[in-house]
């Protein structure tokens, strides 16, 4: 039997899945703890008594800073909720499931993005 025509991954093929998207989240958690304390900690750079025109490039280049650090944890927050989404579906044995085409995502897919809904065919059909 094919991998594609197989109605799930079999248990040991979830719990090595579970293994690599666990280690995946605790990543994500520390990189977001970095981003949030880069963020916090932007509050001084150590320019109090530079020149006001410094002070005033420094004020700009703070605030695009802190936008980018914003954007960088809002999507670190979005890719751990859509790994332990993915623990949900190994729980309830629908993981590596397509939801377009119902085939089995190939496994290599899976371990490059181990929150991936979408088969490359499905992901295809959508461009």
């Amino acid at each position: 039997m094919s991998e594609d025509t197989n109605v799930r991954y079999s248990d040991s093929d979830l719990a090595e899945f579970k293994e690599l998207i666990k280690e995946k989240i605790q990543k994500a958690q520390n990189d977001l703890e970095l981003i949030r304390s880069a963020y916090m900690n932007d509050h001084n750079n150590g320019t109090e008594d530079t020149s006001p025109t410094f002070k005033a490039f420094d004020e700009g280049s703070e605030v695009m800073s802190k936008e980018s650090n914003s954007q960088l944890a809002i999507r670190q927050e979005k890719f751990i909720r859509d790994l332990k989404n993915a623990l949900i579906r190994i729980e309830n044995k629908t993981y590596g499931i397509c939801r377009v085409t119902g085939k089995l995502i190939n496994k290599e897919r899976l371990k490059l993005v181990p929150h991936a809904t979408l088969s490359i065919e499905a992901k295809n059909m959508q461009q």
